[in-house]
């Protein structure tokens, strides 16, 4: 099989950052065709600037890094540098990037990915807030028809929420734009966080990763470091969730994970539920299903993955 084109829209973040490492690894498997930023985690001008470093520690500055959208549809950005520190990638020593910038917008940039490419050969995969995606949509709407699959980071059920009691960081920063991207018609694969909490990056996980001792494994083991104390203390749990390498690791190996297709709406108006994704898991509405929702996944498998092919940068 060819390996599948696909963009990452990003707001890294250290997870983002090992998702990209991740996809970065898998050429058999993986076309990484360009790299869309958004203000999510931290502001737009630190997400582009991150994902220019990660493609630099893999030793890719080939690859088109694209600025995005700097704020929500319709809200002020909110931002997570109590979970990221202050650049987003807190942890390893961090240096100004060389490789240049692209010059296109990020939006601009998956619109014409998806007008050049053939139709349903392109999976777009959003690690952040959803407003680069939802933007390209209601700019270009006949590119909606082109993609062949959404996968995404977002959303929470069972898990409830982590920025509020009731939503998860990605779909409470933007959840008109949520809203949109899951009314499209596209097929949607989501990793909520009933999986990606059920990802810890435990210390023998990190130490693993350490062992490796290259350069890449030396930055990913220092940003994970840094990552693990605000779930360990938050949840008490073992490690910090690597949520969004769960969506280059099912596009890998889509064994790792079982969900259900089921409805999902985002909610937008409540004050008190803001972002919240009402998933119908017990099939109780006669909502139609529009997402692969993700609920379990084989944790040694998926970390076994991201070694090995770490080992290959």
């Amino acid at each position: 099989m060819s390996a599948r084109k696909i963009i990452i829209d990003t707001d890294p973040g250290q997870d983002d950052a090992v998702a990209i490492l991740l996809a970065l690894a898998s050429p058999q498997e993986i076309d990484l065709l360009g790299i869309t930023c958004v203000a999510g985690n931290v502001p737009l001008a630190l997400t582009q600037t991150n994902a220019r470093r990660v493609c630099e520690v893999a030793g890719r500055p080939d690859v088109a890094v694209h600025a995005g959208c700097d704020a929500p549809l319709q809200r002020p950005l909110i931002t997570a540098e109590h979970v990221h520190g202050k650049t987003g990638l807190d942890g390893p020593e961090l240096w100004d990037p060389t490789m240049p910038l692209a010059a296109a917008h990020g939006v601009d940039f998956i619109i014409d990915t998806l007008r050049r490419e053939a139709p349903g050969t392109v999976t777009l995969c959003p690690l952040g807030p959803l407003t680069n995606i939802a933007a390209a949509f209601q700019k270009a709407p006949d590119i909606v028809d082109r993609v062949q699959e959404i996968v995404l980071m977002g959303g929470a059920y069972f898990e409830v929420g982590n920025i509020t009691p009731a939503a998860e960081f990605n779909i409470y920063v933007d959840p008109e734009a949520a809203a949109a991207v899951l009314t499209s018609g596209v097929p949607i694969t989501m990793m909520p966080l009933d999986v990606t909490h059920k990802a810890l990056a435990t210390r023998a996980r990190v130490e693993k990763i350490r062992a490796l001792d290259t350069k890449v494994a030396r930055f990913t083991a220092e940003m994970l470091d840094f990552f693990e104390r605000f779930d360990v203390e938050k949840y008490g749990s073992e490690g910090g969730p690597l949520h969004d390498p769960c969506v280059i690791a099912y596009l890998i190996r889509p064994e790792l994970f079982s969900g259900r297709k089921i409805n999902v709406v985002v909610e937008t108006t409540s004050e008190l539920t803001l972002g919240m994704t009402v998933a119908d898991w017990w099939g109780v509405t006669d909502r139609p299903a529009n997402a692969q929702f993700m609920g379990d996944l084989d944790a040694d498998g998926f970390f076994d993955l991201i070694t090995t092919r770490l080992a290959q940068l």
